[in-house]
């Protein structure tokens, strides 16, 4: 079975008022996105990987030794990212669950620490990449940084939040201030009761 575009979550417009606006959506979600599953159910047609899982394909395609990936990874892993990046956020007021504060002080001092931490493995992402916060195998909450489509899944770990530090994630509302984008995605856009179900 073909993979398929996921519908948002809400409304092209429903983020602008926080700071992502319908043309981002639009160009993001209805184009790049949408090329993603367009390209990765081309990549996988007729090969061992065609009606396996996202997940399968990320973990059995990628290569930790391979300056670039395969086009296969690099379609399906961007279709996987993508659709969790609209799931973790809202239009709404969207409070951090109690668990999942306890959780960023025990890990990182302060969840002030944590924005830190998350800001900086954003910002210093050489190029296209995300930054991530994640549970690690040893049940650790780390921030990590992945180039290009690369995503924790590759390493065994759990993504609790990720964020699309590509250009074309940004460039229309922010143009090249990555992180003024990355403040304003941890402080208005993100959905902590998503982050908090996927711990």
């Amino acid at each position: 079975m073909a993979f398929e575009l996921p519908d948002l979550p809400y409304a092209h417009d429903a983020l602008a008022p926080k700071g992502m606006s319908a043309e981002t959506l639009e160009y993001h979600h209805d184009k790049h996105h949408n090329a993603y599953v367009t390209n990765g159910n081309k990549a996988v047609a007729g090969t061992e990987w065609e009606g396996k899982s996202l997940e399968e394909i990320i973990k059995g395609t990628y290569d930790p030794n391979a300056v670039a990936q395969s086009g296969i990874f690099n379609n399906i892993s961007q279709l996987w990212n993508h659709n969790q990046f609209w799931e973790m956020m809202c239009p709404d007021v969207c409070p951090m669950p109690s668990e999942l504060e306890k959780a960023l002080n025990e890990n990182f001092g302060s969840v002030d620490k944590f924005k830190d931490a998350f800001k900086a493995a954003g910002g210093g992402q050489f190029g296209s990449g995300w930054a991530w916060l994640v549970k690690d195998t040893d049940g650790s909450l780390k921030v990590t940084s992945t180039e290009n489509g690369v995503n924790p899944v590759c390493f065994g770990q759990t993504a609790l939040l990720g964020c699309d530090v590509w250009e074309h994630s940004y460039y229309i509302d922010f143009r090249n201030a990555r992180p003024d984008y990355l403040t304003n995605f941890l402080d208005n856009l993100v959905n902590w009761e998503n982050v908090a179900s996927r711990m």
